[in-house]
């Protein structure tokens, strides 16, 4: 649909490159910036990286470096590992050479060698842990968010007191 104003759209480009979306002669010009232009606040980082310090001390990531360890010198876990990684080549290569009976051969002894794997409690420990510690991370994740949102009081979806993002978002 059209719209009926009695002003022109135009899209601005200022001496340093940063444009702005004139729509109106009275309206302030509105700065678009791409992500990697964005400077951090050193607060912001430092407050960042005290989080991060927090989570590394957490029981979830003690419990997960010290099941790593334990895989490490698991002979047999390691054993697992380096042949399941090199049947997956295997079918790659495989796969590159249209031989698709042998890929479906190698696939099943993927499967095998991870079901043995997987049923290693030490192996069910780290797996584990990992998935705590993704959890852990998104839910910091949704409380800035959340936090964000209530205080800017955005609303999900569009918002139409919002300005738009650029020039062809005007209605």
């Amino acid at each position: 649909m059209g719209h009926d104003h009695s002003h022109t759209h135009a899209d601005l480009e200022s001496e340093s490159g940063v444009k702005y979306c004139d729509s109106t002669s009275d309206s302030k010009p509105m700065e678009s910036f791409h992500n990697r232009e964005l400077v951090l606040d050193e607060e912001i980082l430092s407050k960042a990286k005290e989080i991060a310090d927090l989570i590394s001390k957490s029981s979830e990531v003690e419990i997960y470096k010290q099941a790593e360890v334990k895989i490490q010198s698991h002979e047999r876990i390691q054993t697992l590992i380096k042949t399941i990684k090199r049947k997956q080549k295997e079918a790659v290569a495989f796969e590159h050479f249209k031989n698709p009976s042998k890929v479906q051969q190698i696939e099943a002894e993927i499967e095998e060698l991870q079901q043995e794997l997987d049923s290693f409690p030490l192996v069910q420990q780290f797996q584990q842990t990992q998935q705590d510690i993704n959890y852990l991370l998104q839910l910091i994740i949704n409380v800035v968010a959340d936090r964000l949102s209530n205080q800017l009081q955005v609303l999900v979806g569009a918002d139409s007191n919002l300005p738009p993002t650029n020039c062809s978002d005007e209605t």
